[in-house]
Parts: structure tokens; C-alpha cells; sequence
């Protein structure tokens, strides 16, 4: 025999709601704001019912004592006072006033406080249930008895004759019961409103309730709080950077990766992100319309890749940021890595190429014109080789000036070694990074030798590229010069001016048309670039710069034939200030 499992079903259905309800912080607070409500609307009905009730109190004393007075004065019962049965004449017309104001009793009794009229008959000539001294002394005064009609509000008040003497008693009251009929009406009102205010406040509350469960998704008070330090944990521990800024632009959160890739610091929250000092191509691409995919921008001591969406429809702006500093390094090791293959390969085919000479030579039988043909080349390809090794013992510079001499030969541009260059093994310090020398010395010889072609286009002039690379020391004497017509440069502030001191010195001069004055501002920027073929991206001299600044040095620009950049790079680590000769 099976056995149904449906109640159990309905009750795993129901109780589950009212549960999550109470858990979460919406519910919770809906809870407390219903039992709030209720206990004010309570108290409030409390508080109106005493109120109600004291005034209606005080309305029936009032009343019986205008009555008591009114028929102590009536000269009808001043004259039955004094006849031989007062009972007969009083009974009837304190009946017809009873009835008329609306009072429970009214009581005329000699001053022994035997009755002569009741609205019960048989009560007639017994003794009245009260206090009447103070009546007896010519006083009126109220009070709450039990009397034979049960629980009453009364008052006494003394009947005067001609002669000012007390004569009689009157007593008129309201039973508690018909005093709590008159409340009844207003009670119930009461309760209505009370009801109706409760259920208007419920409702509410529920409302506003529903919309806040909504905006917290149900969750209680720990699952928000635990939410929130996930949140902080996350934002505050993961590599990409993340600002979050409102409709008018301003930084509502910035982690802490941002802040250390776009080197912010202080307070952040509240400011306009075209006040924080960033690059003006990257607070464009932040406020531009279009959202950014994955744009690169320089920093001054960052590659970064920039990526922005909008929130909601307009609620504001998430900027993401990915550290491309790195990367950039390594694809510009990659190129000079490709350029030694592609310079080795040309070697390779002109060896090929003279070996065929040489041997055809031998097979002629002109062995001396082999000899001096072989040797002659092997001279001329040893040249550079042995200037380099002797002049550069810096095995990443000298692996770099040898291939970038093949590529420029590869192209038809003659790269030089001037005289005075000079690099020991070990002198530089290990704060200075190959990547950065590669970045540095790497883009200037590009530049250079695509300024030189260029150049060639349009002069008779041979092209050519002359590095300098050399340790200056000022205080030793052997700070030269820095070209002829420097006509500008950039500097890192806050860490030196690297003119105090000995530095590395990286020159780099062309042949070519040379760089406009009026551009000098603008060379180092992102994006400027004087190639017309579409190849340019504008970078290299802006990693140059970038480069320089982030090993606190500085780069300025000259002209002679053509273009001279010098880059002076401290010794001393990255906040040792050091000098180089200003031109």
C-alpha cells in the first residue's frame, strides 16, 4: 500500500517563502517596519481611547452635575419638599426630567438620605447608597459608586429652602455601562482607522519592501556583507586595472592596480577623471563616445591597453586597463631577435655567394686573385664585428649594434661606430634593464635608418647612422658635448635631471631631413610618426621616452646633418640623479 506523499509536497512548497522572505534583509526589515507600524497604530488607539474615554468621563460629570443643580433649583420640588408625601409629586417629574437628559438616575432624598423618588419603585423610602456629607454641608461634589444600578458617575448637591437652610438632597448620575455605550461609536471608529492606518502602513512597507528585495536580489544581511568583501577582495587583488566613473565623469571606484599602473595617488573618489594628470589621448579615448577595444596608450612609465563600455543605459563608465609594458618589451626583443635571423640569412646568402666567387677563382686557376678576394671580404665583414667587441663589452648592446648593422647594410644604410664609443663589461648597474636598452637603443637605430633612406630620396648624400654609446662622467672631465643645435628634449620630474653624475649616454644621429623645431613637443607623443607609407605606428620614440623617464632619465633632440637623439641614462640606479654636458 502506497502512501501520498502530497502534504508533504505542499508543505516543502509553502514554508520555504516566508522563510527566504524573513532571511533576507528586505524581509527582515519588512518584518521590523510592520511591527513598528503596528505597535505606533496601537499605541496611537491606546493613547485616543484613554483620551476618549477621560473626556467623556469629564462630559458625564459635567452633565449630571448641570442636571443636579437644575432640579435642586426647580420650585417644584422646593414646594414637595415641604408637603405631606413628596414621593407623589417628585417621582413623575424627576422621571420626565430623567428621561428627558438623558441620565441614569436621579435621587431627591430628605437629609437623612432616605429616597423619595428611584427609577426602581421598590427602592422608594430605602437609604441611598452614596456619601453625603459634603452635600449635607452645602457642598456639590462628584464621585464614582456602586449603586444598586451598578457602577456610576454621581453627584449630590443640596436642595436650599427660603431661609438658605438644607432641606433635601439631590442626586443625579450616568451608570459606567451607558457611559461606555456612548464610547462604543467612537471606539469603533477608532478601530477602523487604527485598522485601515495598519493596513495602509502594511502596505506600503511591502511595497517598498518589494522594491528593495529586488535591488538585493533576496540576499540577507551577511550574504550582503559577504558579497561586499568578496567584491573589495577581488577588485583590490586581480592585475587589470578597473576605474568606474559616473554620468558627470567622475571616479566613483579605482582599484588598486589602476592606481599603480596610471601612478594615481590620494583621494580619488569624486574627481573628474580629466583632473587626475593622465595623457590627453588617454582621458579622450576615456570621455570619447565610441567605446575603446583594446587601444594602446603610453603612460609616463606604462605601455597600457585601454578598454571602456558603458553601464546600464548612461548610469556611467567602466575603464579596464591591461599592463602591456611587458609585452611591448618582448615584441621589441622579438624584432630584434627576427632582425639577427633575417640579418644572419643575408649574411648567409652573401657568404654563399662569395665562397662561389672564390672557388670559380681557384677553379680558373687565379689563386691569388682568390686569396685577396677572400680576404678582402672577410676584412671588411670582420671590421664592424671588431669595433663593436672592442668598443662594447655589454654583450645585450653589442648583440643589438651588430644586428641592427646587418639590417642597416641589408637596406643599403651604412651603420658607424663613432671613435669615442666605449662600454665596459659590468659598468652598468643591474636596477638598469636590458629590455630597456634594447626599447631605447633599438627604436632610435630604426628611426634613424628609415630617416636616412628617406633622406637619400632627395639628397646625393650617402645614407647613413652613427652611434654613440658611452659612459660621460662630468667630474671626470669626459662630458662632451651633445651635438650641434639641440633644439629640445624631455625630462623626468621628481627623479633627477639626470645632469649630476655619470650616466650612460646612447646617441643616435642620421642623415636625413632632421626633425622641425616646431615638432620637438610633439615627437615624443603617441601617434606622431613622419612616415607617409602607412607603416609608421608612432610608438618607438614614445617607448623611448617612456623608457628613459621610467629609469630617471631624460632625451633630448638635436640637429646636424640630420637628426640627433641623445638619451642619458644614470648609473646609479633609478633615483641617483646624474649629469651629462647640456649642450
Amino acid at each position: 500500500m502506497s502512501v501520498s506523499t502530497a502534504p508533504t509536497r505542499s508543505r516543502h512548497r509553502w514554508f520555504p517563502l516566508p522563510h527566504r522572505l524573513v532571511r533576507s534583509l528586505a524581509g527582515q526589515l519588512f518584518v521590523v517596519q510592520v511591527v513598528i507600524v503596528a505597535a505606533v497604530v496601537a499605541g496611537g488607539a491606546v493613547l485616543a481611547y484613554l483620551f476618549t474615554a477621560e473626556r467623556t468621563e469629564d462630559a458625564a460629570r459635567r452633565e449630571v452635575t448641570s442636571v443636579a443643580h437644575a432640579v435642586a433649583d426647580s420650585p417644584t420640588v422646593r414646594s414637595a419638599v415641604g408637603g405631606p408625601d413628596p414621593t407623589a409629586v417628585l417621582q413623575p417629574y424627576v422621571e420626565q426630567v430623567r428621561q428627558d437628559a438623558g441620565v441614569s438616575f436621579i435621587t431627591v432624598m430628605d437629609t437623612d438620605g432616605v429616597r423619595w423618588t428611584h427609577p426602581l419603585p421598590e427602592q422608594i423610602g430605602k437609604q441611598y447608597l452614596g456619601h453625603i456629607d459634603w452635600a449635607l454641608a452645602g457642598q456639590t461634589r462628584s464621585e464614582t459608586y456602586t449603586g444598586t444600578l451598578g457602577p456610576s458617575v454621581r453627584v449630590v448637591t443640596p436642595v436650599w429652602d427660603d431661609r438658605h437652610r438644607v432641606v433635601a438632597l439631590v442626586s443625579v448620575g450616568l451608570t459606567l455601562e451607558s457611559i461606555s455605550a456612548q464610547l462604543s461609536g467612537p471606539l469603533l471608529a477608532l478601530v477602523g482607522v487604527a485598522a485601515g492606518a495598519l493596513a495602509l502602513g502594511g502596505l506600503g512597507t511591502y511595497l517598498a519592501n518589494s522594491r528593495l528585495r529586488r535591488h538585493t536580489h533576496g540576499m540577507g544581511p551577511d550574504e550582503l556583507s559577504h558579497l561586499y568583501e568578496y567584491h573589495q577582495a577581488t577588485l583590490h587583488s586581480v592585475r587589470e586595472g578597473l576605474i568606474l566613473l559616473d554620468r558627470a565623469h567622475r571616479v566613483v571606484l579605482c582599484n588598486d592596480a589602476a592606481r599603480e599602473l596610471l601612478g594615481l595617488e590620494g583621494e580619488l573618489d569624486g574627481r573628474p577623471v580629466d583632473g587626475l594628470g593622465l595623457p590627453e589621448a588617454l582621458v579622450a579615448a576615456v570621455l570619447g563616445e565610441v567605446p575603446a577595444r583594446d587601444e594602446v596608450h603610453l603612460t609616463a612609465e606604462r605601455v597600457v591597453v585601454l578598454n571602456t563600455s558603458t553601464i546600464g543605459t548612461g548610469l556611467g563608465r567602466v575603464v579596464t586597463l591591461r599592463d602591456h609594458t611587458e609585452l611591448q618589451s618582448l615584441s621589441g626583443e622579438l624584432d630584434s631577435v627576427r632582425g639577427f635571423t633575417e640579418a644572419l640569412g643575408a649574411q648567409a646568402h652573401e657568404a654563399a655567394n662569395r665562397l662561389h666567387a672564390v672557388v670559380s677563382l681557384i677553379e680558373l686557376g687565379r689563386h691569388e686573385q682568390a686569396v685577396e678576394f677572400a680576404t678582402a671580404e672577410l676584412a671588411l665583414a670582420q671590421q664592424l664585428t671588431d669595433r663593436v667587441v672592442a668598443a662594447v663589452s655589454e654583450p645585450v648592446l653589442a648583440a643589438l649594434l651588430l644586428g641592427k648593422a646587418a639590417q642597416a647594410a641589408e637596406r643599403g644604410v651604412e651603420l658607424t661606430l663613432t671613435e669615442d664609443s666605449r662600454i665596459d663589461d659590468g659598468v652598468l648597474p643591474p636596477g638598469l634593464a636590458p629590455r630597456d636598452l634594447i626599447t631605447v637603443l633599438g627604436n632610435l637605430i630604426d628611426n634613424a635608418v628609415d630617416a636616412a633612406i628617406a633622406g637619400a630620396a632627395h639628397s646625393p648624400v650617402a645614407p647613413e647612422v652613427t652611434v654613440t654609446a658611452r659612459i660621460e662622467d662630468p667630474r671626470r672631465g669626459d662630458g662632451g658635448g651633445a651635438g650641434a643645435g639641440v633644439v629640445g628634449g624631455v625630462g623626468v620630474a621628481g627623479r633627477g635631471d639626470a645632469r649630476d653624475g655619470a650616466c650612460l649616454l646612447l646617441r643616435v644621429a642620421d642623415t636625413g631631413a632632421g626633425i622641425d623645431p616646431s615638432a620637438v613637443e610633439d615627437v615624443f607623443r603617441r601617434g606622431w610618426s613622419t612616415k607617409q607609407d602607412g607603416r609608421g605606428h608612432g610608438l618607438g620614440l614614445a617607448l623611448v621616452a617612456q623608457a628613459a623617464r621610467r629609469n630617471g632619465g631624460t632625451v633630448e633632440v638635436g640637429r646636424e646633418r640630420g637628426a640627433v637623439l641623445t638619451v642619458r641614462l644614470p648609473l646609479a640606479g633609478r633615483v641617483r640623479e646624474c649629469e651629462g654636458a647640456t649642450a
